[in-house]
């Protein structure tokens, strides 16, 4: 799957309320998952780490779904200006 069309489904899927909550909110929940990921890869089995990323990932995409951001474009300073 491509970042776009993740980008798309978590819209799909989640957009209406993810809009509803907010911004901020969106923000306090991708910390939260960022926690969780952190302890899964200290205390979690590959599983926990994989089934956390992909939360991390879908938080991140809701946020920028929020922000009217692309992912695509995000990710592609990393080829023009990496830091």
């Amino acid at each position: 799957m491509q970042i776009a069309e993740f980008q798309q489904l978590m819209d799909d899927l989640y957009g209406e309320a993810d809009r509803e909550r907010g911004i901020s909110a969106t923000v306090a929940w991708l910390c939260e998952e960022l926690g969780e990921l952190a302890q899964a890869v200290r205390k979690g089995t590959v599983d926990d780490q994989l089934h956390e990323l992909g939360d991390v990932l879908a938080w991140t995409a809701s946020l920028a779904n929020q922000l009217d951001l692309s992912l695509t474009d995000a990710a592609h300073r990393y080829v023009t200006d990496p830091p």
